[in-house]
């Protein structure tokens, strides 16, 4: 007798997250067949030859004996305290350790705060296009994810405008991620005071996804919400994998601020909810001291002739040299986002383009549309690998999308 399959939860059906999903399953089969990969679908530095700072590894070894025991559901008290006072020197108002949560990831928490914060039905404004998780998370917990365009044309930048025009009687709050994940746009002061402003009006939550806050390019500056927005309740996010490139670690945090009268409740439920889950990792915990206030390591990166600097300088200058690609240059961040245009941008569908990049190039990028956009002309590559393999990649690209345009003009001309 054969048994009826059992049966998933179905709002699983609307989650989409193509960076770890069926192209990522079709490499690795690959892989299995000894064809060599260069995988453009991750922001993993440790993927890439790149490691964890030395002291902030030997701040985990000289506290490994203490590592045994469950924290406190909110973290290590030295940890919360270090993020507390990293936060007060950025003028976020009424940071404390009391209001600092750690967890694993900052994956871990954007789900725990969604659902905190939701109720069915609640709606969630994200950015198109969005990291995917917090789409995930948004449905997962029961909510709508309400998008504002944040389009090419306005340099990924939001339409404060457009965003307000979208709040509804069941918005909760306004999600930023900045720097943006997949763009590179950073969210210049006046902008964010804009948004802070809508916040305020609509009595809704800030959440801010500043997880590559010190990855910068040419100058380009990182403004945090918290100090603009004040009083304003705000969730600030951060964490040890892409500044401090300890992905696998999981560790992140979020502080909430303004006034804690204001956010006592959502205190309360997130405290709650990390109750229940015992606590975060604690070996990582005892790096965030030594990551927030000892040497930066991440500045001489991204300056000119640090490795980040250059990858970005041969992803910029390839597509300048490209026939048929198009760069809004990132300003932060570890990700470009190319457009596809001009006569290979007819008729092309950016899945069937980076399923063919994989099969016949053996290069796996993540398209465009898997960020919740509603064109299909983009595609999403990390800035990790070396310089020289950037523009080999990109020598491949621009064979698949000649051969595209070779393919469309037969099409052309057989039906004249």
């Amino acid at each position: 007798m054969s048994l009826p399959p059992v049966k998933t939860r179905e709002r699983l059906s609307e989650v989409r997250y193509e960076i770890r999903g069926e192209l990522a399953r079709r490499a690795r089969e690959l892989e299995a067949q000894g064809r060599k990969q260069i995988k453009l679908n991750i922001g993993n530095p440790g993927a890439f030859g790149f490691r964890a700072p030395e002291h902030l590894q030997r701040a985990i070894a000289e506290r490994i004996a203490d590592t045994d025991p469950y924290t406190h559901q909110q973290g290590l008290p030295a940890a919360r305290e270090a993020i507390a006072a990293f936060h007060k020197q950025r003028g976020t108002p009424n940071a404390a350790p009391e209001r600092v949560f750690i967890g694993n990831g900052v994956s871990e928490l954007i789900d725990l705060s969604l659902r905190a914060l939701l109720n069915p039905g609640d709606e969630v404004l994200l950015p198109s296009p969005d990291y995917p998780l917090w789409s995930a998370a948004t449905i997962l917990n029961d909510g709508r994810p309400v998008y504002y365009r944040c389009a090419p044309e306005n340099g990924f930048l939001p339409d404060p405008d457009e965003i307000e025009a979208l709040v509804s009687s069941r918005t909760r709050a306004i999600v930023l991620i900045n720097p943006n994940n997949p763009t590179g746009a950073a969210y210049p002061r006046e902008l964010l005071e804009q948004i802070v402003a809508i916040a305020a009006r609509h009595k809704l939550l800030l959440m801010t996804d500043e997880i590559y806050d010190s990855i910068l390019y040419d100058g380009a500056q990182f403004t945090p919400i918290a100090p603009i927005a004040g009083d304003l309740p705000c969730l600030s996010f951060g964490g040890l994998s892409k500044v401090h490139r300890a992905c696998g670690w999981r560790v992140g945090w979020a502080v909430l601020s303004g006034d804690p009268l204001a956010s006592g409740d959502l205190h309360h439920a997130m405290d709650l909810l990390g109750a229940l889950r015992l606590c975060a990792n604690v070996p990582g915990q005892f790096a965030i001291e030594a990551a927030l206030h000892g040497e930066d390591t991440i500045a001489p990166l991204c300056a000119p002739g640090g490795r980040l600097y250059e990858a970005r300088r041969a992803v910029v200058d390839s597509i300048a040299a490209s026939k048929h690609l198009q760069l809004v240059a990132p300003a932060g961040a570890l990700y470009a986002f190319p457009a596809v245009t001009g006569a290979a941008a007819q008729g092309f569908d950016d899945h069937k383009f980076a399923l063919e990049l994989l099969e016949t190039e053996d290069v796996l990028v993540v398209p465009g549309s898997s960020f919740n956009v509603p064109y299909r002309n983009h595609f999403r590559v990390t800035l990790l690998p070396q310089p020289d393999d950037l523009r080999e990649v990109f020598a491949r690209i621009e064979r698949v999308l000649d051969r595209h345009v070779e393919r469309a003009g037969t099409q052309r001309a057989a039906v004249a």
